[in-house]
């Protein structure tokens, strides 16, 4: 008997705004096609559908979960999966990807009675909410999506507010979902085999380490370690750390007036000029360009909700 062909993952890095970590894909070119993929997919940020016409499937690993219009969908970060139409459909859906940590940083830290909730939630959603069951997440998540697109004044503040909401009803749901849920983890392919050297590199990208800790976390050889790796994210472990590091001093050079030595040590560089040169690599510039055109932009918008005139703007615009 022939061997069972093997699912292929692809990792899928979405870059969400360095201030305000929300991205919102939607309109008339999300039509998902009929064919299904031949592989599975898996991103670096929480993934919320919403699907408005039509219907289809989610797979997850070995598990098909059916979707129709109205339906919402979560899919944590790290979680394989992908999505097709019913045969001879097109459905049409629009994308929210979100850093929960980030977006909504202070408030679910240690402090939190429900902070061990909140990430274990955050790490392992997969689910798939109807419209007439969940009409409040699904309303949630429209107004959401209309805050992102009209962008009126101070939506980020709307958007926060919304998603706090939104949370804690994804909570609740999951707190009565949990054992269930995990199970079903458990009992399918979703568990990468790198998982657990993604999940150290996230929370200690700034520590020094080795590759080779990394493989034994997987409880791999470093060379079978460097090749799943590389198959998985189309990258060596050494360069996806590197990226993490360079994106993290991207929040700090944009959010303190640290010096550059001080950003490089912090995201775990051992030399400024390593940091430099790698930076270049990733961001097309140093740190210090970089630095200067965020802060360009970030006064940009703060004039714009301001109540200078159009001549003060105008001199502005001039020095």
């Amino acid at each position: 008997m022939s061997k069972p062909k093997k699912t292929l993952i692809e990792y899928r890095n979405y870059e969400l705004p360095l201030h305000f970590p929300v991205l919102v894909l939607t309109g008339e070119e999300w039509y998902i096609s009929d064919v299904k993929s031949g592989k599975l997919h898996f991103h670096n940020c929480l993934e919320i559908g919403i699907c408005h016409k039509d219907s289809g499937f989610m797979e997850f690993g070995s598990e098909v979960v059916p979707v129709k219009a109205g339906d919402v969908t979560f899919v944590s970060r790290n979680v394989p999966h992908t999505t097709y139409s019913t045969k001879g459909q097109s459905s049409l859906w629009s994308y929210i990807f979100v850093n929960p940590d980030e977006l909504l940083k202070g408030v679910f830290d240690g402090s939190s009675p429900y902070a061990d909730l909140f990430l274990d939630m955050t790490q392992n959603l997969q689910l798939v909410l109807d419209k007439a069951t969940y009409r409040e997440v699904y309303l949630l998540i429209e107004q959401i999506l209309d805050e992102m697109m009209k962008k009126d004044m101070n939506y980020q503040l709307s958007v926060k507010g919304l998603f706090l909401t939104l949370f804690m009803k994804l909570m609740r749901i999951y707190a009565g979902q949990r054992q269930e849920l995990l199970e079903k983890k458990e009992s399918h392919e979703n568990a990468i085999v790198i998982t657990p050297a993604l999940e150290y590199i996230r929370e200690n990208y700034m520590q020094d380490f080795s590759i080779e800790d990394l493989a034994d976390m997987c409880h791999l050889s470093q060379t079978h370690f460097r090749r799943i790796f590389h198959e998985i994210m189309n990258t060596s472990p050494l360069d996806y750390l590197n990226t993490t590091r360079i994106l993290q001093s991207c929040i700090l050079l944009r959010t303190t007036e640290d010096s550059i030595l001080s950003v490089s040590e912090q995201v775990g560089f051992r030399s400024v000029s390593s940091y430099n040169r790698h930076f270049a690599e990733k961001m097309g510039s140093q740190p210090s360009d970089f630095r200067r055109k965020m802060t360009k932009i970030d006064n940009a918008s703060i004039m714009k909700y301001t109540g200078w005139t159009q001549a003060e703007k105008l001199t502005e615009s001039r020095k």
